[in-house]
């Protein structure tokens, strides 16, 4: 019985391995990397704020690094992931997690704000996820986890958000086509689908009185997610404990998508 248990939650560790987290000083990614070094990983931090990446970075400790990384420059991208693949000898694990939300009703969004959004969750999204890739490709395994949202799979329905909604139903459906196309080099790719976050992205949300009774109605558990609570879920999808899960959506929700 100990043996099952030992083994069970050895399947969680990431001893040894090299796990590159876009969007990484703060917040989810914060939380991510936080929890990926406590269970052995090796964490880059790559974030366009390179001081907070690097304050980040400093407070993971030793086994953590920083690098500047805006994940619309592909010719930064594919600098920045050769250059970690080199320092480090491998990269095992991408969390595709920066990103941002422009919300404004559709007739009043600009076409540069629609740009602006895609090109950061969408774009970005590829564009970390080829140059990372390349080397998972080349070694015969990986794991990536992409940031989608619960509003990439519903219509939303407390503001109007289209831009953001419709990158991450962009995000959901990438997911798993690049879990099919990888599959058979051994490369995992799966997506997380949060609801409303405790973080700096809703913080302006917050003052609304009628935004925070409507989440809470349409949140069967009644609460926002805390940032712990998606880096548990971003934990086993990297992890082995999912060996065998590819292109999958988790949601990490509190029930928002099962009514």
């Amino acid at each position: 019985m100990t043996d099952g248990l030992d083994d069970a939650l050895h399947a969680f560790r990431l001893d040894g391995r090299v796990a590159a987290i876009t969007g990484g000083a703060r917040g989810i990614g914060r939380a991510v990397g936080e929890l990926f070094t406590a269970v052995g990983a090796r964490v880059i931090v790559l974030d366009r704020d390179i001081e907070a990446a690097q304050a980040t970075a400093l407070a993971l400790g030793s086994q953590a690094r920083a690098h500047r990384l805006d994940v619309r420059d592909e010719a930064q991208v594919d600098a920045v992931f050769d250059e970690i693949a080199r320092a480090e000898g491998q990269i095992d694990v991408l969390v595709n997690n920066a990103g941002i939300a422009i919300r404004r009703p559709t007739l009043e969004l600009s076409a540069q704000e629609w740009e602006q959004v895609v090109s950061v969750n969408l774009t970005g999204t590829f564009l970390c996820a080829r140059a990372a890739g390349r080397h998972m490709v080349a070694r015969g395994r990986g794991a990536i986890v992409n940031m989608a949202s619960i509003f990439g799979v519903s219509g939303g329905g407390v503001y109007p958000n289209i831009s953001y909604q419709a990158s991450k139903g962009a995000v959901v459906n990438f997911t798993r086509v690049l879990a099919v196309e990888w599959a058979r080099a051994c490369v995992r790719v799966n997506a997380l689908a949060p609801t409303w976050v405790d973080t700096d992205l809703i913080a302006p949300l917050k003052n609304n009185a009628m935004f925070m009774a409507k989440s809470r109605e349409m949140t069967p558990l009644g609460r926002f997610a805390s940032t712990a609570d998606v880096a548990h879920a971003c934990l086993y999808l990297a992890s082995d404990a999912a060996a065998m899960v590819t292109g999958h959506i988790l949601p990490v929700d509190g029930g928002f998508l099962a009514q």
